[in-house]
Formats: structure tokens, sequence, C-alpha cells
């Protein structure tokens, strides 16, 4: 058996940076051509190893971002100011991108506006709970509060 280390997901045989026992026919005449693994040796395998730490580290650091961010976006309150008839309905709407810029000027957050969850949008004047998707499938709550354009 020779050993090998994948070089991208290879079904029934492992995942990205994993090493694995295989044949030499197999890894000679299939995996190193289609470039899906490369031969395992002792610097090859220490490689990896730092890669895959390197990943952990990143992810790691990455879901802290966005732990950050999510206690951040939830004591956020966002004032829109829009113009208004008597009866207090919108000349017009306030949408995932109005949001999404008010997020960015209060927070200096990038939030992608796909990732405002509205159903509708927002039509009348007082305050309202939005929803903001995290990349980790965190949601948190910001208030909005949209008044009248004086």
């Amino acid at each position: 058996m020779a050993q090998a280390i994948l070089l991208e997901d290879v079904e029934d045989l492992g995942q990205r940076g994993t090493p694995v026992d295989v044949s030499p026919g197999y890894l000679r005449n299939y995996l190193i051509p289609r470039k899906l693994a490369t031969p395992a040796t002792p610097g090859a395998l220490e490689a990896a190893q730092r890669r895959a730490e390197a990943i952990e580290r990143a992810e790691k650091a990455r879901a802290e971002r966005e732990e950050k961010a999510s206690s951040l976006l939830s004591k956020t309150v966002l004032t829109i100011h829009q113009r208004a008839g008597e009866d207090g309905k919108l000349f017009g709407s306030v949408g995932a991108k109005e949001i999404a810029e008010a997020i960015r000027d209060a927070r200096d957050l990038r939030i992608d506006r796909r990732k405002v969850r509205l159903e509708q949008p927002i039509r009348e004047i007082g305050t309202h709970m939005v929803e903001i998707e995290l990349a980790d499938g965190t949601v948190a709550a910001v208030k909005t509060i949209v008044t009248e354009e004086r």
C-alpha cells in the first residue's frame, strides 16, 4: 500500500488534506494525473498538518468575529428617516438595501443586503425588529426605528 495526501475531497476515500492508504497503481494512474492526491512524503505530511492547523485557526477566528458581530448587532438601534404622509404611511419604503446601509453607517459592519430578512419592505412609521442572518447561520435581531423626515 502507498500513502497519499488528498488535495481534493474524493468520494469513498476521504476529505481534503487527509492522508490515506491506496494501492500504488491507483495513486500513480488515477489520483496524481487528476491532481486529486500527492504522494505522502514526510515533508508533505508535515505541510498537510500545518495547513489543517491554519484552517482550524482561521475557522475559530471567523467564528469569534461572527459572535462579536452578532452581539454588536443585537445592541444596535437603527434610525431611518423617510418622507411620510399624514397617516404615517411612507412615500416609498425601507428595504433591505437601506437597512444594510444604515448598519454600515452606524456600526461599520458590511452586511450583504441579501442577508437582511424582511418579508415585506417597511412601509409605515414605527419600530420594527429586523433579522440579520450571519455567515454561520446565527440570526441577530436589529431594532429599526423609522421616523418621519422633517
